[in-house]
C-alpha cells in the first residue's frame, strides 16, 4: 500500500488545558513525558504532540529549558516526528508560545489558525477538588478568556520559522479558520502539502455532530483541492466516534490526554498507548493501515529528524 493511502496517527500526550488533578494518569514530570511519548509511538503514533509542564505543580509552561529535559530522551529513544506546541497555555504571549520552536527547530509544529473563546470552565461540574491552588482558577478563566491568534500572531510565528523548514500542523476550531489559511496560503507564507487539523467540540468552536465535520472537509476540499492532508481532533467523550468518522472520510486522526482523559464512558485513560491502542484498533477494524513515522514523513514532506535541534 502507497504511504499516502495510509493514516498517520496523532498523539498529544499532556497539553495545557487538564489539570493533574483531573487524571493520576495525566504525564506531567520531564520523565513522564517523555515515557508517555515513546509509548504512545510503540503503540503506533507516528507524530507525537508535545506541550511542558512545571514538574512539581504540573501547571503548562512554555520555556525551551522545559522542554529540553524531555526532547533529547524521546529523539534517543524513538524515531516518532516530534511536533511542538506554539499554542502554549492560558496567558502566554504570542513570543512565549513560539519560543521551543525557534529553538528548537522540529519537524512540526502546531499552529491556531484564529482567535476564539476557548473555554473549559464546564468542566468545573465534573471536577471539584484540587491539589495545586492554581488549578481552579485557571479553568475559572477560560470564561473570561480570548485565545488570542490574529494574523499578526499567525504571521509572526511563521516568519519566525521560515528558515527553519519546520512544516505546521495548522489547527482550525471553525470554518473561519479555514479561510485564514487559505488567506496565508495565498500569501505564499505556508507551502503545501497543509497538515489541517480540525478540531471538534471545544466550547467556543465547532461542534462535533457529524455534519460539522462533514462541514469542515467540504470546506476544506473546495479550499485547497489536493493540496492539504487532513486529520481530526475530537474533545473529550467525542474523541473515537470523530476519529472512525473522519478515518472513514480518507482523514488521518489525532488522540491523547490533551484532548481527552477517557477511554470509554467513566473509565480514565490509564495511558496515551492506550488510546492510541483504541483508535489504531478502530482504524485497522476499517480495513486502514497506519503510517510509520517515515511513511508519515513521506506524506506530509517533512525534513527529517536529522535536521532538528534536539
Amino acid at each position: 500500500m502507497a504511504a499516502s493511502q495510509k493514516v498517520i496517527i496523532t498523539c498529544a500526550v499532556t497539553g495545557a488545558i487538564h489539570t493533574p488533578s483531573m487524571s493520576p494518569h495525566l504525564p506531567v514530570t520531564p520523565e513522564e513525558i517523555a515515557d508517555a511519548a515513546i509509548g504512545a509511538a510503540e503503540a503506533g503514533a507516528a507524530i507525537i504532540h508535545l506541550h511542558a509542564r512545571d514538574p512539581e505543580t504540573g501547571m503548562p509552561v512554555q520555556t525551551p529549558e522545559s522542554f529540553g529535559r524531555f526532547l533529547p530522551v524521546i529523539k534517543q529513544r524513538s524515531d516518532c516526528v516530534v511536533n511542538l506546541t506554539t499554542g502554549g497555555g492560558i496567558g502566554m504571549t504570542v513570543e512565549e508560545r513560539a519560543r521551543p520552536t525557534a529553538v528548537f527547530k522540529p519537524e512540526v509544529a502546531s499552529l491556531n489558525m484564529g482567535s476564539m473563546n476557548f473555554a473549559t470552565f464546564p468542566m468545573l461540574q465534573r471536577f471539584k477538588e484540587f491539589k495545586h491552588d492554581w488549578e481552579k482558577p485557571y479553568i475559572e478563566k477560560t470564561k473570561d478568556n480570548i485565545f488570542k491568534n490574529s494574523f499578526a500572531d499567525i504571521e509572526y510565528i511563521l516568519k519566525l520559522c521560515a528558515g527553519n523548514d519546520t512544516r505546521f500542523e495548522f489547527e482550525c476550531y471553525d470554518t473561519a479558520h479555514l479561510y485564514n489559511l487559505a488567506y496565508f496560503l495565498e500569501q505564499g507564507l505556508v507551502k503545501p502539502p497543509l497538515f489541517v487539523q480540525t478540531v471538534f467540540g471545544i466550547l467556543g468552536g465547532i461542534g462535533t455532530h457529524p455534519e460539522d465535520v462533514a462541514h469542515m472537509k467540504r470546506t476544506a476540499d473546495r479550499l485547497f483541492g489536493d493540496q492539504y492532508r487532513w486529520s481530526v481532533l475530537g474533545a473529550g467523550r467525542h474523541q473515537m466516534r470523530i476519529a472512525a468518522q473522519a478515518a472513514s472520510m480518507g482523514g488521518n486522526v489525532r488522540v491523547g490526554l490533551e484532548d481527552s482523559l477517557w477511554d470509554g464512558p467513566g473509565k480514565l485513560a490509564e495511558s496515551n498507548a492506550a488510546q492510541v491502542r483504541r483508535a489504531r484498533q478502530i482504524l485497522e477494524g476499517l480495513g486502514m493501515q497506519i503510517a510509520t513515522p517515515a511513511e508519515a514523513r513521506e506524506i506530509l514532506s517533512l525534513k527529517g529528524g536529522d535536521r532538528v535541534e534536539f
